[in-house]
């Protein structure tokens, strides 16, 4: 079975700033919960280009590391790019993110996940009673260390 996660938000920056923090692989252990310990193993250039691999170590359930490596299928700057799993714990990952400037100081991302489990469908009963609930804690750990990154600009 094919699940679909979708989180959108908006956040109080330029579509420049979005871009440049939201495609830096680097940042994303500022946006993951600590309690996944999150590593980037892999050296990461600057910038972000298709076919580029990036391995990670993440302790998504039960406290077990886990290797994950991921690489970048699709760049258009400044709106658009997927990563997809090619070693980890789903038998499919595919990750798009969107950047959408709602103005000059405003920007809709929008998170779209399409994952299969592995061991599917036998993983299945597992899904609502641990998966689900363990995205959701890291979809909802993210959108509020984005708010405290990007907080509200005063004028």
């Amino acid at each position: 079975m094919i699940h679909l996660l979708e989180k959108k938000q908006k956040v109080r920056a330029s579509m420049e700033e979005c871009w440049a923090f939201f495609s830096d692989p680097r940042n994303l252990s500022l946006i993951t919960p600590p309690d996944l310990d999150f590593q980037v193993v892999s050296s990461l250039p600057s910038v972000m280009y298709e076919g580029m691999m990036i391995e990670y170590r993440v302790r998504p359930l039960l406290g077990l590391q886990l290797p994950w490596l991921t690489e970048i299928t699709h760049v258009r700057a400044p709106h658009y790019f997927v990563d997809e799993q090619r070693l980890g714990p789903y038998r499919l990952w595919h990750h798009e993110h969107e950047l959408r400037a709602l103005s000059n100081i405003e920007v809709e991302m929008t998170d779209r996940v399409y994952y299969v489990l592995p061991l599917s469908p036998i993983s299945e009963i597992i899904h609502p009673l641990l998966v689900a609930p363990q995205l959701k804690k890291i979809f909802d750990y993210r959108r509020e260390a984005v708010e405290r990154l990007f907080p509200p600009r005063t004028q």
